[in-house]
């Protein structure tokens, strides 16, 4: 009976532990890529744009109407035949041509902040990518240090079987289980890092910062080394330059508003006095006119176009330098991202394959008690070093791929280059 509830505890623990597993989200990285939309800092901008189209939709607003009552022309000696008593409203009539460049150029500004948020949406993709990528390595990195630990203990199993027969010096199964346990600090710490990407992957996503997730270890390397930039393409593409375009369209329409100002505005003047003494009721009519030509009434707008026409000038050569600057970090990623593919293939293709050539070798001695232990676990070493130093050029090179693609700005294709 005790048997029986045994297994029934034991099977309760395992459904469990299956349960919980099976709670736990799987997030490819296109997954994460569009739950970066809620960040909050994009959300901001989206905010910051309404607000703005709302405060354009006032920009044909008239200035309000002014009434105004009370005595006119009284004496101030009393006399009841002299003055009267006036109501009178004006309103100023703002010129057309002034309301619509003032519209325009209200408007110019939501489009101006798009980009800026198209911009950190670039910067926030591109830290997603990132820590997705480091987070799919350091997954790789738990899954070598599970091989060189079976490799390890098949060792040291061995090692103290040969102990018995006395084939074997203790020494050298103190130093077989000293790198088994140093597995566990490497281990550890690795562990450590997946938590930080996760914390730092849900803080992009807005989400719970503890919510755990399995990400997807298949990478996609990609041949971007081979491309050519395509200038017109890159500044088409870049949320950045097409925020420069923006201010200069937003400086042209400001210079629009400011050649508006040399406009008149029209006014209208009504007035109603009611006489005092019996005498006939009067009233005034008057339209008004301004003359903002006049030298000292244009000097201000002349001088704010010319100023306009310099910032214009500044942004051109600052769209070129941006452009400049990406054209060369774009050729110096592909540089780079060559010579670590080359790298990595030297590993996977002659680096790795002659280190467990070696193992095997070191293992067969071994068996025929030809070799030692120590030569088997210092080729152990080897091994799981080169390999790790494999996943670290591959690390780089995705590092160097999220960087292209984020100076780039342009959605990556899938290619049937994979990584598993």
């Amino acid at each position: 009976m005790k048997t029986k509830y045994q297994i029934i505890v034991t099977l309760l623990a395992c459904f469990a532990v299956v349960s919980a597993k099976a709670q736990v989200q799987r997030l490819p990285l296109d997954s994460v890529l569009v739950r970066v939309a809620a960040n909050p800092a994009l959300q901001a901008y989206d905010s910051k744009i309404s607000a703005q189209d709302a405060y354009a939709t006032g920009a044909k607003s008239l200035d309000a109407p002014k009434v105004s009552a009370g005595q006119y022309q009284v004496p101030y000696q009393f006399s009841p035949n002299g003055g009267s008593f006036m109501i009178q409203a004006e309103q100023m009539f703002t010129n057309p041509a002034k309301l619509r460049a003032k519209e325009d150029y209200m408007k110019g500004l939501s489009k101006v902040t798009a980009e800026d948020k198209n911009y950190l949406k670039n910067q926030l993709i591109a830290q997603a990518k990132q820590y997705y990528y480091e987070r799919v390595v350091l997954e790789k990195k738990l899954i070598l240090l599970q091989n060189t630990q079976s490799l390890l203990e098949y060792m040291l199993k061995d090692a103290n079987i040969r102990l018995t027969y006395g084939k074997e010096k203790l020494t050298n199964i103190y130093k077989a289980k000293a790198d088994l346990f140093e597995l566990d600090n490497t281990r550890e710490q690795l562990n450590n890092e997946i938590s930080q990407k996760n914390i730092a992957l849900n803080t992009l996503m807005n989400r719970d910062k503890q919510t755990a997730f399995i990400v997807d270890t298949i990478i996609v390397l990609r041949e971007y080394e081979s491309e050519l930039t395509d200038t017109a393409a890159l500044a088409n593409a870049r949320s950045d330059i097409k925020g420069i375009n923006r201010n200069i369209e937003l400086q042209r329409l400001n210079a629009q508003m400011e050649y508006s100002k040399r406009k008149p505005d029209f006014g209208i003047q009504a007035a109603h006095m009611i006489s005092y003494g019996g005498y006939a009721n009067q009233y005034i009519l008057m339209a008004s006119v301004t003359i903002p030509i006049v030298p000292w009434a244009s000097k201000e707008y002349k001088a704010n176009l010319k100023g306009i026409r310099y910032e214009v000038e500044e942004l051109q050569q600052k769209k070129m330098d941006v452009l400049n600057q990406a054209e060369g970090q774009l050729a110096g990623f592909r540089s780079e991202m060559g010579s670590k593919k080359r790298q990595l293939k030297n590993y996977q293709q002659n680096i790795i394959p002659a280190l467990q050539n070696g193992y095997k070798t070191a293992l067969l001695a071994y068996d025929q008690n030809t070799g030692d232990l120590p030569s088997v676990l210092l080729v152990i070493k080897d091994l799981q070093t080169a390999r790790m130093n494999a996943l670290e050029r591959l690390q780089e090179f995705l590092t160097l791929q999220v960087a292209y693609e984020r100076e780039n700005e342009t959605a990556a294709l899938p290619l049937n280059n994979q990584n598993k």
